[in-house]
C-alpha cells in the first residue's frame, strides 16, 4: 500500500515539476581538434525540451495511482 502511495506522490511531482520548468540543460565536453598529442575541447551547454503533454499525462497518472490505492484501501 506505501508503495503505491509513493508511486503515486513520485508522479505527481514529477509532473509537476516539467509543467513549471518545460525544460532542462546538461553540460558536455566535446572534443573540437585533435592534431597529435594535442587536443582542444569545449564546453557545450544542451537544452532538451519537454512537452507539456508529458506533465499532464504524469499528473493524470499520479491522481489515477493515488485513487486506486485508496479504493484499494477501502
Amino acid at each position: 500500500m506505501k508503495g503505491t502511495l509513493l508511486l503515486g506522490i513520485a508522479l505527481l511531482l514529477g509532473g509537476a515539476a516539467i509543467l513549471s520548468y518545460g525544460y532542462f540543460s546538461y553540460q558536455s565536453r566535446e572534443t573540437v581538434l585533435k592534431v597529435g598529442p594535442i587536443e582542444a575541447t569545449a564546453d557545450r551547454t544542451r537544452t532538451v525540451s519537454l512537452p507539456p503533454i508529458l506533465g499532464w499525462g504524469l499528473v493524470a497518472g499520479g491522481a489515477g495511482v493515488l485513487i486506486f490505492s485508496a479504493r484499494k484501501k477501502a
